[in-house]
This record gives C-alpha cells, structure tokens and sequence, in this order.
C-alpha cells in the first residue's frame, strides 16, 4: 500500500474546492475566503506550538496534520500550488540555509 503523501491531500483539497459547499468544510473555508482561511492556519499553528511545548506527542501529530491541512487551503485560497513550494524549497537546497537566510537578507 502506498503512503499517503502532501500530494494526496492537495488533491483531495482541489476535489474538495470543486464540490459543492455544504457537506465540504474545505469548500466552507475556502468560500470565506484567504483571510479567513489564514487565520484558521494561525490559529492551528498556536495549537502546534503549545503541543510541542507541552511535549504531547500524539497531540503534535494531531495537530500537525491540522497545520498541513490548512496552509494547503490557503495556498488553494491564493492559487499558489504544493508544487509551487516545492520549487522555491529546491532552489533554496541548493545551499546551505545558513548561505540561503543570509542571500535573502541581501535582497
């Protein structure tokens, strides 16, 4: 059995997105719009924090799962696709992340 990777929840977010809206919460998020969905993805992140502060594992997986959700809704919210990221993170491995931050700085 194959794993189920960012990529299998990307598309299930697009079919989702495509659905009606009443029995889809992705479509509910995404029909209140970017905003709305980037506070949901803040609000996900506060939880992921306070999970890995209090050394909660399972509730880190949890949420964590949570967190990937939701940023995929916003990058859907904004057209911007897994793919899209994927690119700027393979431009970014092409050095050091210390040579990379500091690139960045520059510009």
């Amino acid at each position: 059995m194959a794993r189920f990777t960012l990529h299998d929840l990307a598309a299930t977010i697009d079919a989702r997105a495509a659905s009606g809206g009443e029995s889809s919460y992705t479509r509910k998020l995404l029909d209140k719009g970017p905003e709305h969905c980037a506070k949901k993805l803040g609000e996900e992140a506060i939880e992921t924090v306070i999970a890995t502060v209090e050394n909660d594992r399972d509730h880190l997986i949890a949420e964590s799962a949570d967190l990937l959700f939701h940023l995929l809704v916003v990058l859907k919210s904004r057209g911007v696709t897994l793919s899209d990221v994927e690119l700027a993170l393979e431009k970014r491995t092409a050095m050091s992340g210390l040579e990379e931050k500091a690139a960045r700085k520059r510009d």
